[in-house]
């Protein structure tokens, strides 16, 4: 199998990352009743994503800067992702991070653990005059759940021809997987597929990523998933 015909999704918090974030930043900074609350409503549907980080940047009165960058230096990675990443390299495979959380946390995190060579998509956030002002560069109102559609990159990065994986464990993540041929679940993400009955893989980590992707690139021919093309035939024709 040519790995240059897999495209790889892969979300940031809580997969990526060992915990989420954006959330943790929040909790951190703003007021914690409020938080929880906010973000519970998101779970419940009750708010879109986007409304979601609206609400969340405003619970937050002022923010000093330099406490928010020591407050994400502490944030980890999954240390066995550098070793995928070396995997995807060496075989050709493009690797996307698509992320509903923000470019500030991510640039910095991945800057930091020398991988910066990976290309991203994520929301904006800036800071001016002590307050966190959030931007969506990619929102599209025929998305109007999510505040960067992650679907929305999976058409535009791969083509009929590419065979296309994700992996994620969040609820940002359910709509984005259902565009792709293999799927790698875990937490709320493996309890959708589940419930959905979508076929999918469970990981704990990227070793056991690792071993599956070679499994794949061992094959003479790999299978796509039906649902997936049907969902991205409906989206290639919709352009």
């Amino acid at each position: 199998m040519d790995g240059s015909k897999l495209k790889v999704f892969v979300d940031f918090d809580g997969t990526i990352t060992s915990e989420d974030v954006g959330d943790a930043i929040f909790r951190e900074f703003g007021d914690l009743k409020d938080v929880e609350k906010i973000i519970e409503e998101l779970h419940n549907g009750k708010i879109s994503s986007r409304q979601c980080w609206d609400l969340l940047c405003n619970s937050v009165k002022k923010i000093n800067e330099n406490e928010l960058l020591l407050f994400i230096d502490k944030m980890n990675i999954d240390p066995t992702f550098k070793s995928f990443v070396n995997l995807c390299d060496e075989n050709k495979i493009t690797l996307f991070i698509l992320s509903d959380g923000f470019d500030y946390y991510i640039k910095r995190i991945l800057n930091r653990e020398g991988l910066s060579h990976l290309k991203y998509f994520a929301n904006k956030l800036r800071i001016n005059e002590d307050k966190l002002i959030p931007e969506y560069p990619y929102f599209n109102p025929d998305y109007p759940v999510s505040a960067n559609p992650k679907q929305y990159h999976i058409i535009n990065n791969s083509s009929d021809d590419d065979y296309t994986v994700f992996i994620g464990d969040g609820n940002s993540d359910k709509d984005a997987a259902q565009y792709c041929d293999y799927i790698f679940a875990k937490n709320y993400l493996l309890k959708f597929c589940e419930r959905e009955r979508i076929s999918y893989w469970p990981f704990k980590d990227f070793n056991d990523v690792s071993e599956r992707i070679k499994e794949l690139l061992s094959k003479k021919r790999l299978k796509k998933r039906h649902q997936a093309q049907i969902k991205r035939k409906h989206a290639y024709e919709a352009e």
